[in-house]
């Protein structure tokens, strides 16, 4: 069944809120709890649709599984886990389950891939990458009519050179690195702060991983990997939204923020449309002096641009949010995703709305801001942070709006809508969606009625 946003808009959004983690540091830390037989107890855990899928994977494979998502903490006992791919299937709908082949392999000896496993639609996302460091780990790779079956009887240690810096790969990688006897290296590995979070994690259960942060990775593996007692931080993804979130309203959202040090750039962006980020004693407010404005940059004769790519660039999940700021703000800017090919196809949307975009070619954007804006009713693709951002785009217009097929946010955003309420939004889904664990863990806006909201 499609789920829709309906969001009646023109209202400040202002308060306070507590951001959840990051789904991508979540998911991989869960596949690598299959590479102990000891307890793990995970704190701070979204109540995402990816998450849940996992664990009932783990809850189907025999392992025990404890969840309580109005504390955000789950036990994972992997005791008395089974596999046998003849038998068990990995879920299909999100490109996690990739991940999930390497402590297979450690643990049984075989694994099996769906071939229909996909994310969300950002182009082609080819599996190439991860297929050749399972096979320089010893792994055996088989294609059949309707799987990828991935069997090995030991892992052996190596050195890679990735194509280019993959988030997945680099954390398979990494995954086989820690449960093969002998030193491996990886050059051109993935930097992300999630990427850095699942390292961490990996070394809490005794992993030993030098270069952590850099393009560099080395793991010496073999060690017994242990139980341990992790807590995830607060996804970056989440807070810069809900600052863009309060910006775009002409509000001011405060959102906690435990790692600011990793904002500079994405604060830097933020100042492109005329936006302060400020950081203080654990949260961050966005304040803008007047309407948005795309800044000029001091070289005449050029479009200001925001270019996102692998870390430390701008991270191209936050391109959407800033291309939602670029259709308000006074003036032009240029976007360039240089990942996703096809990534950009969504921005069609937009002129429903009565936006000016120009799509260049697959990879950029212009927006010719500052027109006027009416309600409307508008698709979105299987793209997360696209759903918000045509969403944050219709919470700056008075008036009644829909965003159809906007389900996917739940893949990321527990709470997402009761957070938006206690912001000022009058937002709801349509039909409504199965309601949610927790209790109201943020400030509500001045006016705004209490609701559920992430822990």
């Amino acid at each position: 069944m499609s789920h829709h946003l309906i969001i009646h808009g023109g209202r400040a959004l202002s308060g306070r809120i507590r951001p959840s983690a990051n789904k991508n540091a979540v998911l991989p830390v869960l596949c690598a709890t299959l590479l102990t037989d000891e307890p793990v107890l995970l704190h701070h855990v979204p109540e995402i649709t990816d998450v849940l899928q996992i664990l009932d994977v783990f809850r189907r494979l025999g392992s025990d599984v404890q969840a309580d998502f109005a504390l955000g903490q789950v036990r994972i006992h992997h005791r008395d886990t089974r596999f046998d791919s003849a038998v068990h299937r990995l879920p299909e709908a999100m490109r996690s389950s990739v991940m999930l082949v390497p402590p297979l392999m450690a643990r049984f000896g075989q694994a099996r891939l769906e071939r229909d496993v996909k994310g969300c639609t950002l182009g082609v996302r080819e599996i190439d990458p991860h297929i050749e460091v399972f096979e320089r780990f010893g792994g055996r790779v088989e294609r059949t009519d309707d799987a990828v079956a991935v069997r090995a009887d030991a892992l052996v240690a190596n050195d890679h050179w990735l194509d280019y810096a993959s988030v997945t790969t680099t954390e398979n990688f990494v995954l086989c690195a820690a449960m093969a006897r002998g030193t491996s290296t990886l050059t051109n590995a993935a930097c992300e702060p999630h990427v850095q979070e699942f390292c961490r994690f990996m070394e809490a259960m005794g992993a030993r991983i030098e270069g952590l942060g850099t393009s560099r990775l080395t793991v010496h593996g073999g060690a017994r990997l242990r139980g341990t007692d992790f807590r995830f931080a607060d996804d970056f993804h989440e807070i810069a939204t809900f600052l863009a979130l309060g910006a775009i309203t002409g509000g001011e959202i405060e959102v906690r923020n435990g790692e600011p040090q990793q904002f500079p750039l994405i604060d830097r962006v933020f100042a492109k449309f005329g936006m302060q980020v400020k950081h203080r004693d654990g949260w961050s407010v966005a304040t803008a002096d007047g309407p948005l404005r795309v800044a000029q940059p001091f070289t005449p004769n050029l479009l200001p641009k925001i270019e996102a790519a692998p870390w430390p660039y701008l991270p191209v999940d936050l391109l959407p949010i800033f291309v939602a700021l670029g259709v308000r703000a006074q003036g032009s800017a240029m976007f360039w995703n240089k990942v996703y090919d096809g990534a950009m196809g969504w921005t069609s949307e937009l002129s429903k709305f009565g936006a000016h975009t120009v799509l260049a070619d697959p990879h950029r954007l212009i927006t010719f801001g500052g027109l006027p804006l009416t309600p409307a009713r508008v698709e979105s693709p299987y793209i997360i942070r696209v759903a918000i951002a045509l969403m944050m785009v219709a919470a700056s217009i008075d008036g009644r709006s829909e965003i159809r097929n906007a389900a996917p946010i739940r893949r990321a955003h527990p709470h997402f809508v009761e957070n938006l309420r206690l912001l000022g939004a009058d937002i709801e889904w349509s039909p409504p969606l199965p309601p949610v664990v927790g209790e109201p863990a943020n400030d509500p806006a001045p006016g705004a009625t209490p609701s559920l909201a992430a822990a």
